[in-house]
């Protein structure tokens, strides 16, 4: 559930110190023309967790065998989902767009039952495996077997992983309270069917 209020953890702020300064730089894009994120800001307060988690993140979004739409799909509605209008909100202005998702792709993700119109067959076979973790920690074998139809067994491990790294994120955002990126987008009216209400 989405809330507006001071953040529980502050992140850090400028001037960084050197060692701090670069991992910054390490996480964000090297084009980037933002502050680095609040929630590296926030990460980085703990600057042991901060060097381990970047590799994985790193990887998931530079190297994965998952296309970067499917990827992003299960990105988007894991943090939905789990009510990260932050991490949503980032990734609905950068990557979602970057890797072809439409407007109504990326509100469907946070507001649409998993077999929105918005999305193919395929699509929705990912959304309903993101909502599945989301809901059980578990992957019914319907959606298995639907999944395996069109991904190797890595890829498919690489698919629970990123719902399973965003969910850590998502909670970590949460709990913090992490202030929002002024550019980002907001979620839009969630549809009654998903659960909480989030801001329009």
């Amino acid at each position: 559930m989405t809330t507006e209020s001071t953040p529980r953890i502050a992140p850090l702020r400028p001037p960084y110190a050197p060692d701090t300064d670069a991992q910054l730089k390490k996480w964000m894009p090297p084009e980037a023309a933002v502050e680095p994120l609040a929630l590296f800001r926030t990460l980085a307060l703990h600057d042991e967790l901060f060097a381990r988690m970047r590799p994985l993140g790193a990887g998931i979004l530079g190297h994965g065998r998952v296309p970067p739409r499917d990827r992003e799909i299960v990105i988007h509605r894991t943090c939905a989902r789990a009510g990260a209008e932050y991490e949503w909100g980032v990734h609905a202005v950068v990557q979602g767009p970057q890797v072809g998702l439409t407007t109504a792709q990326i509100d469907a993700a946070a507001v649409g039952p998993a077999d929105d119109p918005a999305w193919t067959a395929a699509d929705s076979v990912l959304v309903r495996m993101a909502d599945e973790l989301h809901d059980t920690g578990d992957i019914s074998d319907d959606v298995w077997t639907r999944l395996a139809d069109r991904y190797g067994a890595d890829q498919i491990l690489e698919l629970i992983i990123i719902a399973g790294w965003y969910r850590l994120l998502s909670t970590v955002i949460t709990s913090a309270r992490i202030e929002f990126e002024p550019w980002a987008r907001r979620f839009p009216v969630r549809n009654p069917q998903l659960g909480d209400t989030v801001r329009s």
